[in-house]
């Protein structure tokens, strides 16, 4: 009876060890689930490209410059959830001054995708006032922009797990204003 009871308590032990090492096992699958999949990340916003329109500009007299810019934006959602974002603008400037700005329609990149779409911006220098700068870089011809933007959106896992986030933009660009094309374009 000794050895009858030797054996169950041998057998309940190894029992006792694989619900244990069962638990462990679980528990850093969850974990390491919960670092990977479940961390939500701040989606990306970029241009990729930008064609100059109807450019005009004035190097005598009264300086002035006026074209359309057709902006090719990309939204990279890096999660494993999609994400979707407002209605917002994208302003560009010169210097510190907004000299244009365009519509972002609202809408959704899907998870671990980019979402691309054009967004016209009619740009103006009404309001510059540092006419050297302006003067200086009309004459040599290239001329320095700078797109912003800001999309504020959910992120959704699962359609469980829904946190804001806001992607920003800052990007950096140079007009060639004889071949009408952007040189140097630079997002952070």
């Amino acid at each position: 009876m000794l050895e009858s009871q030797k054996l169950k308590n041998m057998q309940n032990m190894k029992c006792y060890a694989y619900i244990i090492a069962g638990v462990v096992f679980q528990t850093i699958i969850i974990l390491v689930f919960a670092l990977t999949v479940m961390r939500i990340k701040t989606p990306s916003v970029r241009l990729t490209s930008v064609t100059v329109q109807n450019l005009k500009y004035n190097t005598t007299g009264s300086l002035t410059f006026s074209m359309n810019l057709i902006a090719e934006i990309a939204v990279k959602n890096k999660n494993f959830g999609h994400f979707r974002f407002d209605n917002s603008a994208t302003n560009v400037t010169y210097g510190d001054v907004i000299v244009g700005d365009g519509d972002i329609i609202k809408g959704r990149a899907n998870a671990r995708k980019t979402k691309r779409f054009n967004v016209t911006i009619d740009i103006i220098s009404n309001g510059v006032t540092d006419s050297a700068k302006l003067s200086s870089e009309l004459k040599s011809g290239n001329l320095t922009l700078t797109g912003l933007a800001s999309l504020r959106g959910k992120v959704t896992l699962m359609k469980v797990m829904k946190k804001r986030k806001t992607a920003k933009m800052n990007c950096t660009m140079t007009v060639q204003l004889e071949t009408r094309a952007v040189h140097n374009l630079d997002c952070e």
